[in-house]
Formats: structure tokens, C-alpha cells, sequence
């Protein structure tokens, strides 16, 4: 990346300035991360791709990954964990390598998913929000997943699998085991295949004119309004002498 692409540098909030440098990210994932923050104005803007960014080398979340993504765009972890933990397809726990969703919402409920979801448990012996036992596999009980014209919907990290029956779902659950599905249905955590090359480029001097210019009219309209409370304060002791 060139220096025109680097992101512009802004202040650490409380609580992030002894940042240590990353030490759980990969030295591939950090170099792609540099690449990603490099995109946006701000490293903060790149937090939640970052966040799938880590979610792919490890298959969720982990605090030694948060940390090191505080670290990288000058917030806390806790401010990392407060917004991964918002957005569902971001894990902050442990999953399988493959989470299976089943939707249950009215149109795939009276297309037989409560069975499905039944069947499901039964057959990988743990109930909804459970993994297996060999970490193969994390069932989930999902809201609707826009696929209504093909119920029950399934999803599978992510990915539409289309409408199962209980037997073509013990047929999926075999293929994603074996890996017969891998070229289609990577490990959880990897989000997207392709890499992004383009962004938000911004100049960094105008950046700094904005930010400025911005810091400038919040002084004084603070100003003003220190001043219109203080009128108002006169005001009112002059009405009542």
C-alpha cells in the first residue's frame, strides 16, 4: 500500500493507550487487517471486517483476537466485545465448524421445521445452541433466513442449503463430516472468498481540515451555550432584586 492509502491517524480513546502489539493474529491475517484498515478513513470503520477477518482464522472470536483488534484501531476490547456481540453471525463462545440453522419462523414452521428441528437434535444428540461432541457441528434455532419459497430453510455458516427433509438433512450432515461440501461450505468464520482491493480513500490532509473545522463549530456552539445559560442565570437574578 502506498503512504496515500494508510489510514489517517486519530486519537485512542480512554483505556487503549498500553495497547501491546498483536500477538494472536497470524502474520498473514495481520498483513490482510493492514490492507482492510487501510480502506477507511478511520481504523475504527474497519472493526466489524476485522472482527469476521479474526472469526476466520480462528472459527470464532476469541479475547486474545479481540485484543488484538482493539490494539489495531485504537479502541478497548471490551469496546470490540460490545459491538461483535450485537451482530449474530459474529461468535464470541466457541462453534463448530459448521453451524447449521434452522429456520422456524411461520412459513418454514408450517412447512414442518419444528419436526426438522426435532430430528435435528435427536439425530446429532444435542439441542439447539448445542455442538457436538467432536466440535463438527452447532445446531442453532434461527429467525427467518429470506428464503421462504424453500421450507425449512437451512443454513450452513452461512450459506443456503435449500429445503431438507429429516433424511436429506442426515445426508448433509454426513457430507459436511466427510468435507464433501468444502468447496461450497468453507469452515465457519470464512465469510467471503474474495479480497478487497478498493475503498474509502480519503486525503488525509482534508481529513484533518474537516476534523478540525468540526472541533472547531463543537467549541463554539459549547460556547454559546455557557453564554445563553449565563444570560439566562443574570436574567434571572436581576428580575427577582
Amino acid at each position: 500500500m502506498s503512504e496515500q492509502a494508510t489510514p489517517v491517524d486519530v486519537p485512542r480513546r480512554a483505556g487503549a493507550t498500553s495497547v501491546p502489539p498483536p500477538s494472536h493474529l497470524s502474520p498473514e491475517v495481520l498483513e490482510r487487517a493492514h490492507q482492510l484498515i487501510s480502506l477507511y478513513p478511520e481504523p475504527r470503520s474497519a472493526l466489524i471486517p476485522l472482527c469476521h477477518l479474526a472469526q476466520e482464522q480462528d472459527g470464532w472470536l476469541t479475547p486474545e483476537a479481540m485484543a488484538d483488534i482493539a490494539g489495531l484501531v485504537g479502541v478497548t476490547p471490551t469496546e470490540v466485545l460490545g459491538t461483535a456481540s450485537f451482530y449474530d453471525m459474529l461468535h464470541t463462545e466457541p462453534v463448530g465448524t459448521h453451524v447449521v440453522a434452522v429456520c422456524t419462523n411461520i412459513a418454514c414452521l408450517l412447512g414442518g421445521a419444528a419436526e426438522l428441528l426435532e430430528h435435528a437434535e435427536r439425530s446429532l444428540g444435542v439441542n439447539a445452541g448445542g455442538t457436538t461432541a467432536d466440535g463438527a457441528i452447532t445446531l442453532e434455532e434461527a429467525e427467518c433466513l429470506a428464503d421462504c419459497d424453500r421450507v425449512p430453510c437451512v443454513q450452513v455458516n452461512h450459506r443456503f442449503v435449500g429445503a431438507q427433509t429429516p433424511e436429506s438433512f442426515d445426508a448433509l450432515v454426513a457430507d459436511l463430516r466427510s468435507g464433501a461440501r468444502v468447496d461450497d461450505i468453507p469452515p465457519h468464520g470464512t465469510l467471503i472468498r474474495v479480497r478487497r482491493t478498493e475503498g474509502l480513500q480519503a486525503d488525509r490532509a482534508q481529513v484533518a481540515t474537516e476534523r478540525a473545522a468540526m472541533a472547531e463549530a463543537q467549541a463554539g456552539r459549547a460556547a454559546a451555550a455557557e453564554a445563553a445559560k449565563a444570560e439566562t442565570g443574570t436574567s434571572t437574578t436581576g428580575s427577582g432584586s
